[in-house]
């Protein structure tokens, strides 16, 4: 495996273990999702230059304004959460109560 593909495959691995292990605030959670995507899309873009296909090209784009869309989406949530409940900690939103 070459250092580029090891990077990226450590840097989604470290936003997944941030992602599973430290789940007390709601920003680190989408800044670890945010982390994960990042690295798939240059993952994503690497790979299919290395392909050299036109066909491929597109795929990367499309992840990155799915990408977009989860942090506006994510960022939306953060805001009506801290306005209802005062602060962004997970442990005091309860998702069984309306």
């Amino acid at each position: 495996m070459s250092p580029i593909y090891f990077s990226f495959s450590s840097a989604f691995i470290l936003g997944l273990m941030g992602l599973a292990f430290n789940r007390s605030h709601l920003l680190s959670a989408l800044l670890c999702l945010e982390g994960m995507m990042l690295s798939l899309f240059i993952a994503i873009a690497l790979w299919s230059m290395t392909l050299n296909s036109t066909s491929c090209s597109t795929i990367p784009m499309i992840l990155l304004t799915f990408s977009a869309c989860e942090a506006s989406a994510g960022l939306a949530l953060l805001v009506a959460t801290t306005r209802t409940h005062g602060s962004d900690l997970l442990r005091n939103m309860n998702l069984l109560q309306c």
